[in-house]
């Protein structure tokens, strides 16, 4: 770094800060996540965004190039750039795009020295970018904290004693210029960011502000921080906010599922035919312009694969899908987690759902009875327990670990290792599926994906895979098999229901994605079974970690028609996970 410019690397270390003291908080700001909808990855999703600026810059500072050698513009560029890309969800890409819009102003302004009245400028043309980068903008959010930062950030230059103002007499000078006006703009910052929830009704009922403002109240905090170097400021802090009160067992039937971002890349990209094309199929739509040949988009809709498909011919990357429900489900687990913990009770998983969207092992086993096969059968497994059931079935297991999300190269290498002539690939998590169609695309023999969306379901139709038969004649049949299996399950409750139905640790039943049973494990297990066993001869029962009920309990609750398969499964957070075909 020593040969890098001196003015490069002190900004460098700036945006360090910032993220050092946001990955401090970043859960913090994942529990207030309530709008659009309770999705909880507010933290992450920022995080990544200023990532992606910290990497562009240590991409810089290791060129060793000078200011005017790369000349501000093309840096300022390059940020920008890098922090759309990065991006990740609404609070992700509302992020850049301030970023951006701060850029802007940078640019528009060459050989302008960085001190308070170009700060203040570039709040200004952040909010601005910030506005405009939203369909529909909604006051009470991050927009109406940058706004009110900007004005702030304006009022605080135009008081200034006038030789405050002028060029900084060293880099200490003009780190106390900016210090001094961003403090000022944060101040603002906390006044909109506490009346939000007057604003915005979705926050009052939950009891929080915007995560997305809060957030970004986090960054510049971190940027005073930095910048004081140990003088005044050095301490400077955002203060705390409990987390959402999270009362529903999912995010509202009127949202979509899936939380899906990607960047395009082609000739002739419209933004704003994208963004009416977009909203025919979904919501909470933000499509920006990075370049002539460059847009980001971030929509929530139930089908990722369709939103890709409206841009033909174009080159789609950086694609990023997140299943919302297990983002929630993850939210209240941890909620759950620290209430017994205050209050000295251990709860094991105590959740309703799979682990986090991220993460994720995928090591591929069980290849060996597959080389040289006409078709091998590969599936995605949440447990060792469930990985060994379909491997019992002859079928290559993707070790997605508790939070099922292998990545698109993970599995395209576990097909390949396959060394089948075809693959019939099973995600078992509609999280997976996405990654799974375009390892599709991508592998080197012909894969077929059967859209199987819960390991017992995939569990329940693997049997019927013949290796002698090629990938599209199993694929057929697998996927025949799977439109008369029903599934469901029984899991500890995360925390009390607002409407008095159970509380913390009483089991709740599902069948699909309807709650249909709460209150003891045997009462409730029996509900679940007898629903799935509605016209079906067999059921398939995979008990997870810590079940309350033994084997024969278990059978003793099952309908008195039906053939029950027990297994082992092993899985965290469900008690029991249940498939009838």
């Amino acid at each position: 770094m020593s040969s890098a410019d001196p003015s490069i690397v002190r900004f460098r270390q700036a945006v360090g800060g910032a993220l050092a003291y946001f990955e401090s908080r970043r859960q913090e700001i994942n529990d207030l996540n309530v709008f659009p909808v309770a999705d909880g990855d507010t933290g992450d999703n920022m995080a990544l965004t200023l990532r992606s600026v910290l990497d562009e810059l240590d991409a810089v500072v290791a060129e060793g190039v000078t200011l005017d050698e790369i000349g501000r513009d093309a840096l300022v560029k390059r940020l920008a750039r890098a922090a759309l890309l990065g991006a990740r969800g609404n609070s992700g890409v509302i992020l850049s795009q301030l970023i951006r819009g701060a850029a802007e102003e940078l640019i528009a302004r060459p050989g302008e020295l960085i001190r308070p009245p170009l700060i203040a400028a570039a709040l200004a043309g952040a909010a601005r970018r910030g506005y405009d980068s939203v369909r529909q903008p909604v006051e009470g959010t991050i927009l109406t904290v940058v706004r009110e930062m900007a004005g702030a950030a304006s009022h605080a230059v135009a008081s200034m004693d006038p030789d405050r103002l002028g060029a900084p007499h060293d880099a200490q000078d003009q780190a106390r210029g900016i210090v001094a006006v961003v403090a000022a703009a944060i101040a603002a910052g906390q006044v909109a960011l506490d009346e939000g929830p007057e604003l915005l009704p979705a926050l009052k009922e939950a009891g929080v502000v915007d995560a997305g403002g809060f957030g970004l109240l986090i960054v510049f905090a971190g940027l005073i921080r930095t910048l004081a170097d140990g003088g005044p400021g050095s301490d400077f802090a955002i203060r705390h906010y409990d987390a959402a009160r999270v009362e529903r067992l999912d995010h509202a039937s009127e949202t979509f599922r899936y939380c899906t971002n990607f960047a395009v890349a082609g000739p002739g990209l419209d933004a704003g035919r994208a963004r009416s094309d977009l909203a025919r199929i979904g919501d909470s739509i933000i499509v920006v312009v990075g370049d002539e040949e460059t847009l980001k988009v971030h929509v929530h809709t139930d089908d990722p694969d369709a939103a890709m498909g409206l841009f033909p011919g174009a080159e789609i990357s950086r694609v990023d899908v997140a299943d919302m429900d297990e983002q929630v489900a993850d939210r209240r687990r941890r909620g759950a987690a620290s209430e017994a913990a205050s209050a000295g009770v251990t709860t094991g998983d105590g959740g309703t759902d799979g682990g986090p969207a991220t993460g994720g092992r995928a090591t591929v086993t069980g290849t060996d009875a597959t080389a040289g096969a006409t078709s091998a059968l590969l599936a995605v497994a949440p447990s060792a327990g469930i990985a060994d059931i379909f491997r019992s079935f002859g079928a290559a297991v993707v070790d997605g670990g508790p939070t099922m999300n292998p990545s698109t190269a993970d599995l395209v290498a576990a097909i390949e290792a396959t060394g089948a002539d075809g693959v019939v690939l099973l995600p078992n998590n509609p999280n997976v599926r996405m990654a799974a169609e375009r390892a599709a695309e991508l592998a080197p023999v012909p894969v077929r994906v059967v859209a199987t969306r819960a390991p017992q379901v995939g569990m329940a139709i693997a049997v019927a895979h013949d290796p002698t038969k090629d990938a599209d004649g199993n694929a057929d049949a697998l996927a025949e098999l799977l439109e008369d299996v029903a599934a469901g399950g029984v899991a500890p409750a995360a925390r009390d229901d607002a409407g008095g139905r159970f509380v913390a640790g009483d089991a709740v039943g599902y069948v699909d994605e309807e709650l249909v049973a709460w209150g003891d494990p045997a009462t409730t297990l029996r509900e679940v079974l007898g629903r799935l066993a509605e016209d079906r001869e067999i059921l398939t029962v995979l008990v997870g970690q810590d079940a309350p009920l033994g084997d024969v309990d278990v059978e003793g609750v099952a309908p008195e028609h039906v053939d029950v398969e027990l297994h082992e499964g092993g899985q965290p957070s469900w008690w029991w996970l249940a498939a009838a075909e």
